[in-house]
């Protein structure tokens, strides 16, 4: 899998893909959002959210009113036609448990050019549909990029069948001055941040069903 870092662009599937996608899921899902005014409608910024399903990407790039760019392991690029599918629809690959300079340099030219740029800070699903403990990775992309950050949950209370609702919720952004990062911070200070940015999304969270 070969990933070209060199462009930053809304890819030409992605609204290609955003009707059907939707379509699909409703199919399936009963999806309510709720906190859509605290959506930025323009500048960039780091969507971050907790990972419960593996449509999640789906479930939020449906029914967000502007483009996103996924980050998301490298592991998901490993064949061809879902390398070809994810590229196209916005996702870039970034190597866990290392420091991945070309991820991280992309990560920066999506912010800098206005992009939405989508994270999930556990860095793996949930496999009890709780949200867990964000990485230090979050805090680190947020430090290089200076972004924002728009904490966002998905909530479900179950872990199969059809017509299983799903309530996403978006929160207050987290201006990143509010982070306390600095280029010299410790491990220990991106981590708090990084715990600070979690602790907005399972605040969300614990709200489950409106309903």
């Amino acid at each position: 899998m070969s990933f070209d870092y060199s462009v930053v662009k809304d890819r030409k599937y992605y609204d290609v893909v955003k009707g059907p996608c939707k379509f699909l899921l409703k199919l399936g899902l009963r999806i309510k959002c709720e906190g859509v005014e605290n959506i930025p409608k323009e500048g960039a910024f780091i969507l971050a959210s907790n990972h419960i399903h593996f449509v999640d990407p789906a479930v939020l790039l449906a029914n967000f009113p502007r483009p996103i760019h996924f980050m998301a392991k490298v592991e998901a690029f490993k064949y061809k036609i879902t390398a070809f599918l994810l590229t196209h629809l916005n996702t870039f690959p970034v190597s866990r448990g290392r420091s991945d300079k070309a991820s991280i340099d992309y990560a920066v030219k999506l912010i800098e050019n206005g992009c939405v740029m989508g994270i999930f800070p556990e860095g793996t699903r949930s496999k009890d549909l709780k949200p867990h403990k964000a990485k230090a990775g979050i805090a680190l992309i947020a430090r290089q990029t200076k972004a924002d950050i728009l904490p966002c949950s998905i909530y479900c209370d179950k872990k199969g069948g059809l017509f299983r609702k799903v309530t996403v919720r978006y929160g207050e952004l987290i201006k990143y001055e509010e982070l306390g990062l600095t280029e010299e911070s410790s491990t220990k200070e991106l981590r708090a941040a990084a715990d600070k940015i979690m602790e907005e999304i399972v605040d969300l969270w614990e709200e489950k069903h409106c309903d």
